[in-house]
């Protein structure tokens, strides 16, 4: 039958977030039931594109993306698609009107992954672009339900919020990027060398996001704001950790928020969002 295909489908995305991000499938689990499905489409999508980039050594990673680019405008034409995730994810694009220029220009930044090790200002903005603010603005069509005059009003605020949680995970992430993978991306990082004033330069630029992207969020429609405000305010945690420590720390060790502190932060949240503050 092929609704238990495409139930299996969607279950198939939902496992892969929760396998990949406590964070984000919490965040997830508090948006409205009606939205959650369309969003683990779309994280399911963005996670097999980042693994084979990131994780499959062993293998021809430029041809495996290529098939994988291939497989999903072929699902989205035809509407159905043998891969599970590439059948969960067509139906969303379709459903809430997912252009495909920002599933190629997401695709177009995986791409960059390999084959790019440092970036200058300019690639850097392109990357960031696909591999980050595309994906919130692919998020933001379902948060809007494809409401065109809803959507141009909170796309700046979406882009913001992708963003600043892209460079939040590069400053996170930097030793591994730079020791596993051999990327740089902060164009600042002439020879991979982080100072305390290269450091201040790009949280500057990071909280700039955070600011314009908290705007946002309070006009988000009520079934979405309280899940992505909690995501917002994880990483708002995550980026003030790392702010509080020395350049030498960030590049030595991951730094990480403690289960604890976030079962914290959730339920701070939670109280604000009972009590109509967000």
């Amino acid at each position: 039958m092929k609704k238990l295909y495409d139930k299996i489908s969607h279950e198939a995305s939902r496992n892969i977030t929760h396998s990949y991000s406590t964070s984000f499938s919490l965040g997830i689990k508090l948006l409205n039931k009606s939205i959650r499905k369309p969003i683990y489409d779309i994280y399911g999508f963005v996670r097999v594109a980042d693994e084979i980039v990131d994780t499959f050594h062993d293998y021809d990673k430029e041809a495996l993306l290529e098939e994988f680019w291939n497989e999903t405008h072929l699902a989205i034409e035809r509407g159905i698609s043998t891969n599970p995730v590439l059948n969960s994810f067509q139906y969303t694009v379709r459903k809430y009107g997912i252009e495909i220029e920002l599933v190629d220009q997401f695709l177009k930044s995986m791409a960059m992954d390999l084959k790019k090790k440092e970036y200058d200002q300019a690639s850097y903005q392109e990357y960031i672009l696909g591999s980050a603010q595309v994906v919130g603005l692919m998020c933001l069509k379902v948060f809007v339900n494809n409401n065109a005059k809803k959507y141009d009003e909170l796309k700046p605020y979406a882009m913001a919020l992708g963003s600043a949680f892209q460079k939040v995970n590069f400053l996170r992430d930097l030793k591994d990027d730079s020791l596993e993978l051999g990327r740089v991306y902060f164009p600042q990082l002439k020879g991979n060398t982080l100072d305390q004033g290269i450091k201040k330069e790009i949280e500057a630029d990071i909280q700039k996001d955070f600011d314009e992207a908290l705007k946002g969020i309070l006009l988000l429609p009520r079934k979405a704001k309280f899940g992505v405000y909690l995501a917002y305010i994880y990483y708002r945690s995550l980026f003030e950790k790392i702010r509080g420590v020395k350049a030498s720390e960030v590049k030595e060790k991951r730094i990480r928020i403690p289960n604890k502190k976030k079962i914290a932060l959730l339920a701070e949240s939670y109280v604000k969002n009972q009590m109509g503050l967000i």
